[in-house]
């Protein structure tokens, strides 16, 4: 069953989860319960889908809402690693959402634009209407595609957050259409053009869309929102985003004292053997993928880690639940729950 539910509507709270509860269409490759349903964007008065379940609890009682947002090829039915992210939600009583934001990102209505973050803005509204947020807990998560929305939204929407877990995201749409470029990516490329109507450096409105769609132009706006970005070493080369993105996301939250220098970030991912390890000893969140270079400013942390281009769901998934908006970020967390997920899980479709 595809919920649909009138704009101007507020649901109790056991409806809709007896309602979710009872639908007996499952959404392919996620737990039973996860329901589709279609939530009102004022900005382009239309209706657009999310995945959704919310735990039922007892009268008084709110939840944390996660937000996950799919990867770059991907739309809200994309299941695999998108799928722990639900499971996490139905182990901790968390609310999940899961929405398309404008599907993948090769129109000029998806890839970091304003409907995009209407849509954001939107399906968080619609889940406090429907569902007991505890509004001291509302995280964004995501990985790659989901990484460069992720970091967006916290210098678009910093209000919303209490906590943004970033994976191998995007910073620079221009930059990334160069780099992919080179590498012989030319699909993600293509998907940049028909996005901002040609090539970043083909006019100045091209070269605007590219920025206006790229988190650095934003992500001075960040700095009370706890963000922790996370790549791993070897991506850009096994995977197709240069781990310099995470570096330079995090330069353009903090002040210019605690930045690293640019031509230290080329010189890391020219050679990823120069790269300062300057972690001493392990993190049990992070398991057999260690954090191999950290630096952290205030809300913001940059964690480069012995992986490619993927997402540690538990590191990721734990770390957001210590986390509380109004809060200095928590970057000693305890693992208040374990999240089995396999290699194909952490590398889900791009």
């Amino acid at each position: 069953m595809n919920l649909r539910f009138p704009k101007s509507a507020i649901f109790p709270l056991l409806a809709i989860a007896s309602l979710s509860a009872a639908d007996p269409d499952p959404v392919p490759g996620y737990p039973a319960g996860v329901r589709v349903v279609h939530y009102p964007v004022p900005e382009d008065q239309s209706e657009q889908p999310t995945l959704f379940w919310t735990p039922e609890l007892p009268a008084g009682e709110k939840a944390p809402l996660l937000v996950a947002l799919h990867t770059w090829s991907g739309d809200y039915l994309q299941a695999g690693g998108e799928a722990q992210y639900a499971r996490w939600c139905q182990q901790n009583g968390w609310i999940f959402l899961h929405p398309n934001f404008r599907g993948p990102n090769r129109t000029p209505e998806a890839l970091g634009s304003d409907l995009m973050i209407a849509d954001i803005r939107a399906v968080v509204a619609w889940a406090k209407q429907n569902s007991p947020v505890d509004e001291s807990r509302i995280y964004a998560i995501g990985v790659s595609g989901g990484g460069h929305a992720t970091q967006l939204l916290a210098g678009r929407t910093p209000e919303i957050w209490a906590g943004i877990s970033s994976w191998c995201g995007i910073a620079d749409i221009a930059a990334w259409h160069a780099e992919t470029t080179a590498a012989g990516r030319l699909n993600y490329a293509g998907h940049i053009v028909g996005a901002i109507g040609g090539e970043p450096d083909a006019t100045d409105t091209t070269l605007a869309e590219a920025s206006h769609r790229s988190p650095l132009t934003w992500l001075e706006n960040a700095g009370s929102v706890p963000l922790d970005l996370n790549h791993g070493i070897t991506d850009g080369r096994s995977g197709s985003v240069p781990f310099s993105h995470s570096l330079r996301a995090f330069n353009a939250v903090v002040p210019e004292p605690a930045r690293m220098a640019s031509t230290s970030i080329e010189a890391w991912y020219a050679d990823p053997a120069t790269l300062p390890r300057n972690v001493t000893g392990p993190d049990s969140l992070y398991g057999a993928h260690p954090p191999l270079f950290r630096k952290a400013h205030g809300n913001t942390r940059v964690t480069i880690f012995e992986g490619g281009h993927e997402i540690l769901h538990e590191a990721a998934l734990n770390w957001l639940a210590a986390q509380r908006k109004g809060q200095p970020a928590n970057w000693n967390p305890p693992k208040i729950a374990s999240l089995k997920a396999s290699d194909a899980d952490r590398e889900s479709g791009k």
